[in-house]
């Protein structure tokens, strides 16, 4: 996306732009690649889909939460696939994705569930319920050491790694709690979960790593058909 400035975070605007030039793919038709401009047209085929639903079940099912999100695109070729959910300095939830993500994913259905799951992470909470563990942990892990006679740089290094553990002590439910309300926001804007999540099998396994911040890629799986079975 060359007319983009790089490194910075850019609206669908210029991927609009260049999804203008070119027929659009099938949402359903799996590619293993594609060019920037079909990536482009399914790209934002998939957000003008699902962004209103997401949009509607928060509302839905929060009371004072901002629902109208802006889904931004990380123009930076040499970030890994990746998509996250965070907030503008207003308070505004913002989804992210990379181009590489983009390019990545075979289908539609793909790229519907992940916008799917990062927009629960935000109907859910979890993005001010990691930062309040992560400043619980701080500060239990730093006041023991404090008590127990640690000085400055220890406290220091007590109050970071407490809040690593903070944050990563509920995370594998986080996702999984994303997953299911993910699913049911990409089946209800018309795409298949369950073909959606089949990217878990083409990337590595967290596995059940202690402190890990991932569930395993088939307990993941799993929670979706679960999930979409009983809609």
């Amino acid at each position: 996306m060359q007319n983009c400035a790089k490194n910075v975070l850019v609206a669908l605007g210029c991927v609009l732009g260049l999804a203008a030039c070119s027929a659009p793919p099938s949402d359903n038709a799996d590619f293993s690649a594609r060019s920037a401009e079909e990536s482009a047209v399914l790209f934002t085929g998939v957000v003008a889909r699902v962004e209103p639903v997401a949009e509607q079940y928060c509302r839905d099912t929060t009371q004072r939460l901002n629902c109208d999100f802006e889904i931004l695109v990380l123009d930076d070729a040499s970030a890994p696939a990746n998509a996250f959910q965070t907030l503008n300095r207003a308070g505004r939830p913002q989804i992210v994705f990379t181009l590489a993500l983009i390019a990545d994913a075979r289908n539609g259905d793909e790229l519907a569930f992940v916008l799917g799951h990062e927009a629960a992470h935000h109907i859910a909470g979890h993005l001010p319920q990691t930062r309040s563990n992560a400043r619980a942990g701080g500060l239990i892990l730093g006041g023991l050491i404090g008590l127990s006679g640690g000085d400055p740089a220890s406290v220091e290094l007590a109050l970071q790694l407490g809040a690593e553990l903070g944050a990563r002590a509920y995370s594998k439910d986080f996702e999984l709690q994303a997953d299911r309300l993910g699913t049911i926001i990409a089946a209800r804007a018309g795409y298949d979960p369950v073909r959606g999540a089949a990217f878990f099998s083409r990337i590595p396994d967290p596995g059940d790593r202690f402190l890990g911040t991932h569930p395993p890629n088939a307990e993941r799986q799993q929670v979706v058909r679960e999930t979409a079975a009983g809609l």
